[in-house]
Protein backbone atom coordinates (compact mmCIF):
# COMPACT_ATOMS: atom_id res chain seq x y z
CA UNK A 1 0.00 0.00 0.00
CA UNK A 2 1.19 3.50 -0.85
CA UNK A 3 2.28 5.59 2.13
CA UNK A 4 1.85 9.30 2.52
CA UNK A 5 1.93 12.25 4.91
CA UNK A 6 -0.97 14.54 5.81
CA UNK A 7 0.07 18.09 6.66
CA UNK A 8 -2.36 20.09 8.80
CA UNK A 9 -1.21 23.67 8.27
CA UNK A 10 -3.36 24.91 11.17
CA UNK A 11 -1.17 22.93 13.58
CA UNK A 12 2.24 23.93 12.24
CA UNK A 13 4.11 26.44 14.44
CA UNK A 14 7.10 26.86 12.11
CA UNK A 15 9.62 25.39 14.55
CA UNK A 16 11.68 23.77 11.78
CA UNK A 17 12.14 20.45 13.60
CA UNK A 18 11.16 18.65 10.40
CA UNK A 19 13.91 20.41 8.43
CA UNK A 20 16.53 19.57 11.06
CA UNK A 21 15.45 15.91 11.16
CA UNK A 22 15.66 15.75 7.36
CA UNK A 23 19.22 17.07 7.38
CA UNK A 24 20.31 14.69 10.13
CA UNK A 25 18.81 11.60 8.50
CA UNK A 26 20.14 12.42 5.03
CA UNK A 27 23.51 13.83 6.15
CA UNK A 28 22.83 17.19 4.51
CA UNK A 29 24.99 20.25 5.13
CA UNK A 30 23.80 23.24 7.15
CA UNK A 31 26.05 25.63 5.23
CA UNK A 32 24.00 26.16 2.07
CA UNK A 33 20.95 28.45 1.94
CA UNK A 34 21.06 29.11 5.68
CA UNK A 35 18.58 31.96 6.22
CA UNK A 36 19.99 35.30 7.28
CA UNK A 37 18.06 37.81 9.32
CA UNK A 38 14.86 38.68 7.50
CA UNK A 39 15.15 35.87 4.95
CA UNK A 40 13.92 32.29 4.67
CA UNK A 41 15.60 29.11 3.54
CA UNK A 42 14.60 27.78 0.13
CA UNK A 43 14.62 24.32 -1.37
CA UNK A 44 18.03 23.40 -2.72
CA UNK A 45 20.63 20.68 -3.01
CA UNK A 46 21.22 20.78 0.77
CA UNK A 47 17.67 21.72 1.77
CA UNK A 48 15.27 18.93 0.87
CA UNK A 49 12.52 20.38 3.03
CA UNK A 50 11.91 23.90 4.31
CA UNK A 51 9.13 25.69 6.16
CA UNK A 52 7.97 28.92 4.56
CA UNK A 53 6.40 31.70 6.63
CA UNK A 54 3.24 33.30 5.25
CA UNK A 55 1.45 36.35 6.62
CA UNK A 56 -2.24 36.04 5.71
CA UNK A 57 -5.55 37.58 6.66
CA UNK A 58 -8.41 35.61 8.20
CA UNK A 59 -11.69 37.39 8.94
CA UNK A 60 -9.93 40.74 8.97
CA UNK A 61 -7.17 39.56 11.29
CA UNK A 62 -3.54 39.22 10.17
CA UNK A 63 -2.03 35.89 11.19
CA UNK A 64 1.00 33.75 10.37
CA UNK A 65 0.80 30.36 8.71
CA UNK A 66 3.71 27.98 8.13
CA UNK A 67 3.92 25.70 5.10
CA UNK A 68 6.26 22.72 4.90
CA UNK A 69 7.69 22.28 1.41
CA UNK A 70 9.35 19.21 -0.12
CA UNK A 71 8.86 16.85 -3.06
CA UNK A 72 5.20 15.84 -3.09
CA UNK A 73 5.95 12.36 -4.49
CA UNK A 74 3.27 12.23 -7.19
CA UNK A 75 1.28 9.06 -7.74
CA UNK A 76 2.25 9.27 -11.42
CA UNK A 77 5.35 11.48 -11.39
CA UNK A 78 6.10 13.63 -14.42
CA UNK A 79 9.80 13.62 -13.52
CA UNK A 80 10.00 9.84 -13.83
CA UNK A 81 8.07 9.84 -17.11
CA UNK A 82 10.64 12.06 -18.83
CA UNK A 83 13.77 10.53 -17.30
CA UNK A 84 15.49 8.71 -20.17
CA UNK A 85 18.01 6.97 -17.92
CA UNK A 86 15.48 5.70 -15.34
CA UNK A 87 17.29 7.62 -12.63
CA UNK A 88 13.90 8.53 -11.14
CA UNK A 89 11.35 5.84 -10.32
CA UNK A 90 8.10 5.63 -8.37
CA UNK A 91 8.06 2.89 -5.73
CA UNK A 92 4.98 0.88 -4.80
CA UNK A 93 4.98 2.20 -1.23
CA UNK A 94 4.99 5.89 -2.13
CA UNK A 95 8.44 7.49 -2.49
CA UNK A 96 9.68 8.80 -5.84
CA UNK A 97 13.38 7.92 -5.74
CA UNK A 98 16.33 9.49 -7.51
CA UNK A 99 19.52 7.54 -8.26
CA UNK A 100 22.46 9.86 -9.04
CA UNK A 101 24.46 6.92 -10.44
CA UNK A 102 22.01 6.65 -13.34
CA UNK A 103 21.50 10.37 -13.91
CA UNK A 104 22.87 11.79 -17.18
CA UNK A 105 22.32 15.42 -16.13
CA UNK A 106 19.69 16.29 -18.74
CA UNK A 107 17.55 18.09 -16.12
CA UNK A 108 14.31 17.18 -17.93
CA UNK A 109 12.89 16.27 -14.51
CA UNK A 110 13.24 19.89 -13.42
CA UNK A 111 11.31 21.07 -16.46
CA UNK A 112 8.59 18.41 -16.15
CA UNK A 113 7.79 18.82 -12.44
CA UNK A 114 4.57 20.86 -12.08
CA UNK A 115 5.60 21.84 -8.53
CA UNK A 116 9.15 22.97 -9.51
CA UNK A 117 10.75 20.77 -6.85
CA UNK A 118 13.96 19.11 -8.21
CA UNK A 119 17.05 21.27 -7.78
CA UNK A 120 20.44 21.01 -9.49
CA UNK A 121 23.80 21.05 -7.73
CA UNK A 122 25.20 23.92 -9.79
CA UNK A 123 28.11 24.44 -7.41
CA UNK A 124 29.56 20.93 -7.82
CA UNK A 125 31.99 19.61 -10.44
CA UNK A 126 29.95 16.41 -10.82
CA UNK A 127 26.43 17.68 -10.11
CA UNK A 128 23.31 15.67 -9.38
CA UNK A 129 19.65 16.50 -8.97
CA UNK A 130 18.54 16.91 -5.35
CA UNK A 131 15.14 16.35 -3.79
CA UNK A 132 13.37 14.66 -0.87
CA UNK A 133 13.53 10.85 -1.05
CA UNK A 134 10.70 10.45 1.50
CA UNK A 135 12.97 8.39 3.75
CA UNK A 136 12.42 5.31 1.59
CA UNK A 137 14.77 3.25 3.77
CA UNK A 138 12.74 3.99 6.90
CA UNK A 139 9.48 3.17 5.15
CA UNK A 140 10.92 -0.18 4.00
CA UNK A 141 11.59 -1.00 7.66
CA UNK A 142 8.05 -0.09 8.66
CA UNK A 143 9.08 3.22 10.20
CA UNK A 144 7.62 6.66 9.59
CA UNK A 145 9.53 9.36 7.77
CA UNK A 146 12.05 11.40 9.76
CA UNK A 147 10.21 14.72 9.57
CA UNK A 148 6.86 13.44 10.83
CA UNK A 149 8.51 11.50 13.66
CA UNK A 150 9.78 14.71 15.32
CA UNK A 151 6.84 17.08 14.75
CA UNK A 152 5.89 18.34 18.25
CA UNK A 153 2.36 19.51 17.37
CA UNK A 154 1.04 16.62 15.29
CA UNK A 155 0.96 18.73 12.14
CA UNK A 156 2.44 15.81 10.18
CA UNK A 157 0.63 12.48 10.12
CA UNK A 158 2.28 9.51 8.42
CA UNK A 159 0.26 6.53 7.18
CA UNK A 160 -1.49 4.83 4.31
CA UNK A 161 -2.47 7.40 1.69
CA UNK A 162 -6.05 6.16 1.41
CA UNK A 163 -6.50 6.33 5.19
CA UNK A 164 -4.98 9.81 5.33
CA UNK A 165 -7.51 11.02 2.76
CA UNK A 166 -10.33 9.67 4.95
CA UNK A 167 -8.82 11.38 7.99
CA UNK A 168 -8.51 14.64 6.07
CA UNK A 169 -12.12 14.42 4.90
CA UNK A 170 -13.37 13.85 8.45
CA UNK A 171 -11.28 16.76 9.72
CA UNK A 172 -12.32 19.37 7.17
CA UNK A 173 -15.98 18.32 7.26
CA UNK A 174 -16.22 18.43 11.06
CA UNK A 175 -14.68 21.88 11.53
CA UNK A 176 -15.94 24.92 9.64
CA UNK A 177 -12.57 26.71 9.82
CA UNK A 178 -11.03 24.41 7.20
CA UNK A 179 -11.04 25.01 3.46
CA UNK A 180 -13.10 22.21 1.91
CA UNK A 181 -10.28 20.89 -0.21
CA UNK A 182 -7.48 18.37 0.29
CA UNK A 183 -4.45 19.63 -1.57
CA UNK A 184 -2.67 16.73 -3.25
CA UNK A 185 -5.66 14.42 -3.43
CA UNK A 186 -6.12 15.19 -7.12
CA UNK A 187 -3.47 17.74 -8.10
CA UNK A 188 -1.33 16.34 -10.94
CA UNK A 189 -3.23 13.08 -10.57
CA UNK A 190 -2.61 12.87 -6.83
CA UNK A 191 0.42 13.07 -4.56
CA UNK A 192 1.70 11.18 -1.53
CA UNK A 193 1.87 14.41 0.46
CA UNK A 194 -1.51 15.88 1.33
CA UNK A 195 -2.43 19.24 2.88
CA UNK A 196 -5.41 20.70 4.72
CA UNK A 197 -5.67 24.35 5.71
CA UNK A 198 -7.89 27.10 7.09
CA UNK A 199 -6.50 29.47 4.47
CA UNK A 200 -7.00 29.15 0.68
CA UNK A 201 -3.96 27.37 -0.69
CA UNK A 202 -3.21 30.04 -3.28
CA UNK A 203 -2.70 32.55 -0.43
CA UNK A 204 -0.03 30.23 0.97
CA UNK A 205 1.95 30.35 -2.25
CA UNK A 206 0.96 26.83 -3.32
CA UNK A 207 0.30 26.14 -6.99
CA UNK A 208 -3.43 25.79 -7.56
CA UNK A 209 -3.65 25.97 -11.36
CA UNK A 210 -2.41 22.40 -11.77
CA UNK A 211 -4.35 19.87 -13.82
CA UNK A 212 -5.92 16.90 -12.06
CA UNK A 213 -4.85 14.67 -14.95
CA UNK A 214 -1.50 12.94 -14.30
CA UNK A 215 1.17 14.80 -16.29
CA UNK A 216 2.56 11.60 -17.89
CA UNK A 217 -0.78 11.14 -19.66
CA UNK A 218 0.02 14.24 -21.70
CA UNK A 219 3.62 13.25 -22.43
CA UNK A 220 2.59 9.71 -23.38
CA UNK A 221 0.07 11.14 -25.83
CA UNK A 222 2.95 12.73 -27.74
CA UNK A 223 5.60 10.11 -27.11
CA UNK A 224 3.40 7.27 -28.39
CA UNK A 225 3.91 8.70 -31.90
CA UNK A 226 7.70 8.57 -31.57
CA UNK A 227 8.14 5.04 -33.06
CA UNK A 228 5.98 5.99 -36.06
CA UNK A 229 7.98 9.18 -36.59
CA UNK A 230 11.31 7.36 -36.44
CA UNK A 231 10.16 4.52 -38.69
CA UNK A 232 8.55 6.94 -41.13
CA UNK A 233 11.66 9.10 -41.08
CA UNK A 234 13.84 6.07 -41.75
CA UNK A 235 11.73 5.03 -44.72
CA UNK A 236 11.74 8.59 -46.08
CA UNK A 237 15.50 9.02 -45.79
CA UNK A 238 16.11 5.58 -47.31
CA UNK A 239 13.89 6.46 -50.27
CA UNK A 240 15.68 9.79 -50.73
CA UNK A 241 19.04 8.05 -50.59
CA UNK A 242 18.01 5.52 -53.27
CA UNK A 243 16.55 8.30 -55.43
CA UNK A 244 19.70 10.44 -55.14
CA UNK A 245 21.96 7.47 -55.89
CA UNK A 246 19.88 6.57 -58.94
CA UNK A 247 20.00 10.16 -60.25
CA UNK A 248 23.77 10.27 -59.84
CA UNK A 249 24.10 7.03 -61.83
CA UNK A 250 21.93 8.45 -64.65
CA UNK A 251 24.03 11.64 -64.74
CA UNK A 252 27.22 9.57 -64.97
CA UNK A 253 25.77 7.52 -67.85
CA UNK A 254 24.79 10.71 -69.73
CA UNK A 255 28.28 12.15 -69.35
CA UNK A 256 29.85 8.86 -70.46
CA UNK A 257 27.77 8.88 -73.64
Amino acid sequence: MSKGVLVDITKCIGCGSCAVACKMWNNLSYKQNVPNQGTQASLGSENWTVVSHKKVEINGETVWRFVKQQCLHCEEPACASVCMSKAIVKTDNGPVLYDPELCVGCRYCMIACPFEIPKYEWDKILPSVAKCQMCAGKIEKGEQVACSSVCPTGALTFGERDELIKLAERTINSDSKYVKHIYGQKEAGGTSWLYISDVPFEKLGMKTNITTTPIPHFTHEYLKHTPTIFIGGGVLFTALSIYTKRRNEIEKQKKAN
